[in-house]
């Protein structure tokens, strides 16, 4: 299409691509968007990282808004439909990711404590697109999945859905909430000292959702106090400039990338694109599966004789080497407040290419039938 502008972020891929069969594509940082840059802009493709509201686009050409991201807390719904506004949000398009980077995390620390998975119970907080690839993850892993989502408790009347109270008995919690701040189910702070002092002695905490969910004081008590074994955190209060301590006392720390499967990323493009070309009335003319780098990597693995979950550890860190995540961000701990936020979103934007388990067949010998479904419920291809 002719006359129309599309500004995106330069993190989304495939963005000029994309968008370009709809108009002049302009890529920009995403914390560097202003309203100055939007003002002849039609189509608003972001990330997370951009804050969207009226004083952002009031006065600008934009008539629709894109966020290629599963959140979309950074975009103030109520302005948008005050300046008649479209806005479209990818909900799940990273959701698999993220249950595979807690798969990667939960198998990591296990192998480190010398501590099996199998037999164990996982609180998770939030059932949505997330929790439910999760909970099936965990179950793969030998793991007893315990859901915690009030709406869907309600919607559904099923006991399948536990109060929160009963996640404090859980040997592993793990959050993937949206960030809310009103309503009967507001997330922002909801986990704090009630909770985190009521949790299972030695138990694991885990967030991939949002950091504003939790409150840091009480999380650090919890740990300061040895009730919690260990935390798994990918999220953080203050993105970039997030605050050395709870950073240096996590047991893995990563940032914000739990969902950066190069699988995530382009599902994001592909459903803020097809609903871009919903809004304008037009026809695809981009596809994302022909854009994908073709990948067809085989792993050969012996599991004669060998613990099983010692195997999946090893399968999974040859895929997605979590500990190289932690590694680097870690290093940020002694920098001060701006150049660990800069180090913050370089990590991001210059994020190695990560694919799926699905897209690696392991060639196994050796190994029991229970393995080979445990690979399979991981979604790796088994020969």
């Amino acid at each position: 299409m002719s006359g129309l502008t599309i500004l995106a972020d330069d993190n989304i891929p495939f963005a000029r691509e994309a968008f370009g069969t709809l108009g002049d594509v302009r890529l920009s940082n995403g914390r560097q968007i202003t309203r100055d840059r939007l003002l002849d802009v039609d189509l608003l493709v972001v990330r997370a990282v951009t804050p969207v509201d009226s004083a952002l686009l009031s006065g600008t050409k934009v008539r629709f808004v894109g966020t290629a991201t599963s959140g979309s807390d950074h975009v103030v719904g109520a302005d948008l439909d005050r300046l008649g506004i479209a806005f479209f949000a990818a909900l799940g398009c990273n959701a698999n990711a993220v249950a595979e980077y807690m798969t990667a995390a939960w198998l990591t620390l296990a192998r480190r404590r010398g501590c099996p998975l199998a037999g164990r119970s996982v609180g998770i907080i939030g059932a949505g697109h997330v929790g439910s690839l999760v909970a099936a993850k965990a179950r793969a892993l030998g793991m007893t999945p315990v859901l915690n989502d009030p709406p869907k408790a309600r919607a559904s009347g099923s006991d399948a859905y536990r109060p929160l109270a009963e996640l404090v008995e859980c040997d592993i919690v793990t959050c993937h909430t949206p960030l809310t701040y009103g309503g009967p189910d507001a997330t922002y702070r909801l986990l704090g000292e009630p909770f985190f002092s009521r949790m299972k002695a030695g138990a694991w905490f885990c967030n991939a959702g949002r950091g504003e969910v939790v409150d840091d004081e009480a999380l650090a008590r919890a740990c300061g106090s040895g009730r919690l074994g260990a935390t798994i955190l990918d999220v953080w209060d203050h993105e970039p400039a997030i605050d050395p301590e709870p950073l240096a006392r996590a047991d893995i720390a990563t940032p914000h990338i739990a969902g950066y499967s190069l699988e995530g990323k382009v599902n994001g493009t592909a459903m803020v694109y097809d609903a871009a070309c919903r809004f304008l009335d037009v026809a695809p003319a981009w596809n994302a599966a022909a854009a994908m780098p073709p990948t067809s990597p085989r792993l050969s693995i012996s599991a004669a004789g060998r613990d099983e979950e010692d195997v999946l550890s090893e399968v999974v860190s040859a895929v997605y080497p979590i500990a190289r995540d932690d590694e680097a961000l870690r290093r940020t701990v002694g920098m001060d407040s701006a150049e660990r936020g800069r180090v913050f979103d370089q990590l991001r934007r210059s994020y190695p290419v990560r694919r799926e388990f699905r897209q690696t067949t392991i060639a196994l010998t050796g190994g029991s039938a229970a393995l080979m479904a445990a690979l399979r419920g991981l979604e790796f291809g088994v020969a």
